[in-house]
């Protein structure tokens, strides 16, 4: 004789958890390509034009010089 069995799993998920995770992952990955973009043009501005130039541009948009 064989005996059908039914079982039912329920899950619940914190919707809002879940948001706020794929928000901060969404974010984590933006800021780390902004980062890595400005390393890139910070290298290239400094191949190009020198530390000295760099340095003077730098301090005159700031305002300090």
């Amino acid at each position: 004789m064989t005996t059908n069995t039914n079982t039912t799993t329920n899950t619940q998920v914190d919707a809002g958890y879940e948001a706020s995770k794929f928000a901060l992952g969404v974010g984590i990955s933006s800021a780390a390509l902004v980062s890595i973009w400005a390393c890139a043009c910070m290298v290239s501005a400094l191949m190009s034009n020198g530390i000295v130039e760099v340095a003077k541009g730098l301090l005159g948009a700031i305002g300090v010089a």
